[in-house]
């Protein structure tokens, strides 16, 4: 990968020396490639959007909306988009739309300024745009198909499988496989085919794989995302929020505890997944939860899944005591204190003791008794897995 961010450098820096401006490459997501030197005297040549852009590495939803506005995405030659200063935009732009076979991969941006290249300038400029073009198709192409030894090492039994896996998975990702990752999860993910892994900030893979929702036959969503600190699981969260915005209404995702190298993807995998179980159990943690704060369903999710209710809980789970289940649910929730309950459900405490006393009578149980208190605590919340 390193070779492939050079060429990019390298292309960038052509354009720049071309055209006499500090050119600017962005992938078609507005995500920073690479830059030209600025060495101007003129301090407008370093406007906030370009800042910003280097500095970040992406630019804002304003900016990215005026400069798409301009038909960019559309865009086969070069195009002229004047400033906003309301966005930040404080200098007007040329915008080099980089190609390949007829599909914006991504932009090349310098600050515009009168009379502007030369025809001919920028027609030379446009040759080097569908150089890089090429490039990014080819880095695309290679991050999709990644995703088939991202998802073996998912998928692998223990022993020498999952080893052979992993060593795949590390020789196709390079000097990458040694850094730092946290694994997200997105479920339920419409269809099986996974987004390219330039579309997901920061992956370093991404895969599709099977879900047992509902009714069967669903698929999940895991992306590899690479992390500069394990305290720092902002570029998780932000690829997260992206991946469950694109899988649509009643999705979740989850995001594992960050680890260095790839010898641990089975636990992060089981990890991501228990959080996703969690946030879709219990909208409270969701619809972002980390593993580390899902609490209780740490080890919920880590048993097998039973095959029916526990006996306890299933009459009070019955289409006939909605409202019992839940008193009961709430009334552990808040560690069996009754009058903290009774403010939750906006019930007097007599209706409280009514319903409780119902409660144990349908389960059998003694809500008194600390281990009998335990066992409806965790069905009630298995029955939400």
């Amino acid at each position: 990968m390193a070779s492939v961010k050079g060429d990019y450098q390298d292309l960038v820096d052509e354009i720049s020396a071309l055209l006499g401006a500090p050119a600017t490459l962005e992938n078609r997501d507005f995500g920073l490639i690479a830059f030209g030197a600025h060495d101007s005297d003129d301090d407008l040549a370093m406007d906030p959007v370009r800042t910003r852009s280097i500095l970040t590495r992406k630019s804002t939803p304003a900016v990215r909306a005026w400069f798409e506005g301009f038909g960019i995405t559309r865009a086969t030659g070069p195009v002229r988009i004047p400033a906003a200063p309301d966005a930040g935009v404080f200098r007007g732009r040329v915008c080099l739309p980089v190609r390949h076979r007829g599909v914006a991969l991504g932009y090349v941006w310098l600050l515009d300024a009168e009379p502007g290249p030369a025809e001919d300038k920028l027609a030379a400029a446009m040759e080097v745009a569908a150089r890089i073009g090429v490039l990014l198709a080819d880095e695309t192409q290679a991050g999709a198909d990644l995703s088939r030894e991202f998802r073996a090492v998912l998928t692998a039994g223990r022993g020498w499988q999952r080893d052979t896996a992993t060593a795949a998975l590390q020789t196709a990702l390079g000097p990458d496989a040694e850094g730092l990752h946290a694994l997200v999860c997105v479920a339920p993910w419409p269809g099986e085919d996974a987004p390219s892994v330039r579309t997901v900030p920061g992956a370093a893979a991404v895969c599709t794989l099977p879900w047992p929702g509902p009714a069967g036959g669903g698929h999940a969503l895991a992306a590899l995302v690479r992390l500069r600190s394990a305290d720092a699981l902002a570029p998780a969260r932000t690829a997260a929020e992206r991946l469950r915005g694109d899988a649509g209404h009643g999705a979740a995702a989850g995001v594992a505890t960050a680890r260095r190298g790839l010898a641990e993807l089975g636990p992060a995998h089981r990890e991501a997944t228990s959080a996703v179980r969690a946030a879709l159990a219990e909208p409270g943690l969701g619809p972002v939860a980390h593993w580390s704060d899902i609490g209780p369903y740490r080890m919920l999710t880590a048993l097998p899944t039973p095959e029916q209710q526990d006996p306890c809980v299933r009459a009070l789970l019955s289409p006939a005591h909605p409202e019992l289940a839940r008193t009961a649910e709430v009334f552990l929730d808040h560690a069996g204190q009754a009058g903290r309950t009774a403010a939750a459900l906006g019930i007097h405490r007599q209706t409280l003791y009514y319903r409780l006393s119902r409660v144990e009578h349908l389960t059998g149980l003694d809500l008194d008794r600390g281990e009998d208190r335990l066992l409806l605590h965790m069905a009630l919340k298995a029955a939400r897995l």
